[in-house]
């Protein structure tokens, strides 16, 4: 069984920080790609963040700045740290990543979504 785990979510005032992680664990050896995505109510989903195997980052405008993604391979985790928080960055925020198998119990890539955080900013 393969999972991707975010956590990290809450609620924060305008100008707060949080910090996402995105956790993969089971029968996996690494993570490849990993994008961090958001969805606001009435909106669709957008991708915030991205970062490859290699560490090439990309953000999406509204956030450069002020978002950070980084991963840890020792731990397959991603984190998504977010500072001078806004309003508009009042979303159910996903994880989205490639896995690699250990080739015993999952053979191949695999793709998966966590299951989201809410992440509220308001005073």
């Amino acid at each position: 069984q393969v999972q991707l785990v975010e956590s990290g979510g809450g609620s924060v005032q305008p100008g707060g920080s949080l910090r996402l992680s995105c956790a993969a664990s089971g029968s996996i050896k690494s993570i490849n790609a990993v994008g961090w995505h958001r969805q606001a109510p009435g909106k669709q989903r957008e991708l915030v963040a991205g970062i490859t195997s290699k560490g090439s980052i990309d953000y999406v405008d509204s956030v450069k700045g002020r978002f950070t993604i980084s991963r840890d391979n020792a731990k397959n985790t991603v984190y998504l740290q977010m500072n001078s928080l806004q309003r508009e960055d009042t979303a159910v925020y996903y994880c989205n990543a490639d896995l690699v198998g250990d080739g015993k119990n999952l053979v191949g890539f695999v793709n998966l979504w966590g299951q989201g955080t809410q992440v509220t900013v308001s005073s």
